[in-house]
């Protein structure tokens, strides 16, 4: 004979088994959609007032832009080596997405990114789903190949770049050489397609070069920090322009501050964190406050909301500014 439940028995089998088939059920929704790469969150496009903005030619560009290294999977480690492992990891084809529809979310309305493939189909689908998000992108293919960097330029205007620029490597590289023509001859090629067009560097000749011989860009993406951090460089010990260890990527900030307050044209300051090593709030408000008219950060998910948030704030506190005019 079948033994005879009692009612407590059959009020905690039941219990059991629906929180079972409950747990399968969203097991198996979240594992079909990331299976088919769909972003996980719930947050909208533009559903949130704008950051404080500024011009850069026609395009309104948000304060604080969302940069990309992370969002290729890129990342400055020092002599951390799980840390690459653990950012590949995290930073799936879902959660890049989901970051980008985040950031939007949260006021920011525009990013910058290298033109991998697999961030462009992020991106594209992005757009294809309602996403409003402005892009500034750049590729890392060899400049001097210049049918290929044709062919870039020409892929990343297609797709809706609202303004392209030189990879910071490349100026860095080229003008060191004294080969400014190679860096001339693609700034025009960019201009042909009717977007900004702009120069990046960690090098502050690169932008002294390009003014002396009025190179007409129409923004500038230099790093830029302090050294008011504990792995910073010691005094006298920043031969190089940049390095891992110690970690610093501008380096002579006094000497970007004095120069940038001779150039008329839209600085978006990028490094200000120094790969990490300086908190946002101490981070943004000396760039903002030093004479950056744009900061460009990488953040995760999780950073967003408090870096807008610390935009809001530093902006506002630096309006009226001295050390440089806002030229954006």
């Amino acid at each position: 004979m079948k033994k005879k439940l009692s009612r407590r028995d059959f009020i905690r089998n039941s219990t059991l088994a629906t929180t079972v088939l409950a747990a399968g059920a969203s097991i198996s929704t979240r594992s079909s959609s990331i299976a088919a790469n769909e972003p996980t969150g719930t947050s909208s496009p533009a559903s949130k007032t704008l950051l404080p903005t500024g011009k850069i030619g026609n395009l309104n560009i948000t304060r604080l832009i969302l940069g990309g290294n992370l969002l290729t999977r890129y990342q400055h480690v020092r002599d951390l080596g799980y840390v690459s492992k653990l950012v590949k990891s995290y930073n799936s084809d879902a959660k890049v997405r989901e970051t980008i529809e985040l950031a939007e979310a949260s006021g920011i309305n525009t990013l910058s990114v290298n033109i991998t493939p697999s961030v462009c189909k992020t991106l594209n689908d992005h757009r294809k789903n309602g996403g409003k998000i402005q892009w500034i992108l750049y590729t890392t293919s060899n400049i001097e190949d210049t049918t290929r960097y044709k062919e870039d330029i020409q892929k990343m205007a297609d797709d809706g770049a609202e303004a392209i620029y030189i990879w910071g490597a490349h100026g860095d590289k080229y003008i060191a050489q004294g080969k400014l023509e190679i860096l001339s001859k693609m700034v025009e090629e960019i201009k042909l397609h009717n977007v900004p067009c702009g120069m990046g560097a960690h090098d502050l000749r690169v932008v002294q070069e390009l003014e002396k011989n009025k190179i007409p860009v129409d923004f500038y993406i230099k790093t830029f920090h302090h050294h008011h951090y504990p792995t910073a460089p010691k005094s006298g010990a920043t031969g190089s322009i940049t390095t891992e260890v110690p970690g610093y990527w501008c380096n002579n900030p006094d000497e970007v501050i004095a120069f940038m307050k001779t150039v008329s044209k839209p600085w978006i300051a990028f490094k200000v964190m120094a790969a990490g090593a300086i908190p946002p709030k101490d981070a943004f408000s000396y760039s903002f406050n030093n004479g950056a008219d744009f900061v460009l950060a990488g953040m995760f998910d999780f950073d967003i909301a408090e870096d807008c948030q610390i935009t809001r704030d530093t902006v506002t506190k630096a309006q009226g500014r001295t050390s440089r005019p806002w030229r954006a």
